[in-house]
């Protein structure tokens, strides 16, 4: 079975950096686009980033614009999210997700998922 596996979350103050993993079990994956999701506590789970199958196009949400980037590694299997200066609303469960639709945000359209790593940014 096709596995999401991510990994790199925390704990780290306001200000801080974290980078986030997420390790495709299968190579099939080098040809979706990948994403990353956020849910916190009590909230829905809420679009973060995209990257495009070849890694040539992304697109984030405008409130981690300028602090957070997507990148990905085919070699690898894998997905990376590097989070500069860390505040505490990014306190959330962090989800990376694939997708054979390329440019859509929409978590509908995301068919496969990670379980989630834990975020928690103190103030």
């Amino acid at each position: 079975q096709v596995q999401l596996v991510e990994s790199g979350g925390g704990l780290v103050q306001a200000g801080g950096s974290l980078r986030l993993s997420c390790v495709a079990s299968a190579r099939t994956f080098s040809s979706y686009a990948r994403g990353w999701f956020r849910q916190a506590p009590g909230k829905e789970r809420e679009f973060v980033a995209l990257i495009s199958w070849s890694g040539g196009s992304t697109a984030y949400a405008d409130s981690v614009k300028g602090r957070f980037t997507i990148s990905r590694d085919n070699a690898r299997n894998t997905l990376y999210l590097q989070m500069n200066s860390l505040k505490p609303e990014d306190t959330a469960v962090y989800y990376c997700a694939a997708s054979r639709r390329s440019g859509t945000t929409r978590e509908s359209d995301f068919g496969s998922w990670g379980q989630g790593t834990q975020v928690t940014v103190s103030s």
